[in-house]
């Protein structure tokens, strides 16, 4: 079954169909995903100096996925997809995992720090890109939610994280720890700030006009179903 599931795992990360019966292996393909996203939570944190015994352990992601697939079942569930259980979602992002394998590249060794940063930077991104067109698929092929819904649903759970985190102000203290900045290191890093910088204010602007379509999305499928 690790075989198949092993098969599965790479033929959904060149985004090719996957046929998953969580009737009957729902059990291996959460050992599965829990296993690898403990070991890249492992990872990511080996070769961090002041990273927390949780952080070491994996423990993080493994918490990440969960919390995660909670948040993304409850924001598109409204949405009355086709095909949708929290199980299903579970599996999706431990699925995603994997490509995360980039962070644990000890790329501060191979080269000065400064340029280390920017390339963990680029890891950074080319993983939340491949994860978020991958989200994409998940939700137009796997959910059935249709090309709007599909935008909408992808639209607002990201642009509300961002905004969430920029109100906290903590939007460069999750870019610092996923990227591999350390406090004192930030003048390498300034156009990989100005680009978040620019994501949030793009998040701030398509926050409340993904929130609305969401509400007016949600409000016309219910009348289908009248």
């Amino acid at each position: 079954m690790f075989t198949t599931i092993l098969r599965q795992q790479f033929k959904f990360l060149v985004f090719q169909k996957v046929e998953i019966d969580l009737d009957r292996h729902l059990a291996s393909y959460l050992t599965y995903i829990f296993i690898v996203s403990w070991i890249v939570g492992m990872g990511r944190y080996w070769d961090h100096p002041d990273a927390y015994f949780w952080q070491y352990a994996g423990l993080g992601s493994v918490i990440y996925i969960v919390v995660l697939s909670a948040f993304l079942y409850a924001v598109v569930l409204p949405l009355k997809p086709k095909r949708w259980s929290y199980s299903l979602v579970l599996i999706f992002v431990g699925l995603t995992s994997l490509p995360a394998l980039l962070y644990a590249i000890p790329v501060e060794r191979f080269m000065p720090l400064d340029q280390a940063q920017i390339v963990n930077a680029w890891f950074l991104g080319i993983v939340a890109l491949w994860r978020v067109l991958l989200y994409v698929q998940f939700l137009f092929k796997g959910a059935g939610l249709g090309k709007f819904g599909t935008l909408i649903a992808t639209l607002l759970p990201l642009s509300g994280i961002v905004v969430v985190l920029a109100i906290l102000n903590l939007e460069h203290v999750m870019f610092d720890m996923m990227s591999g900045v350390r406090p004192g290191n930030e003048s390498p890093n300034d156009i990989a700030y100005q680009v978040v910088f620019l994501l949030s204010m793009f998040a701030f602007m398509a926050f409340p006009i993904t929130l609305i379509c969401y509400m007016v999305e949600i409000s016309r499928r219910k009348g289908d179903m009248t």
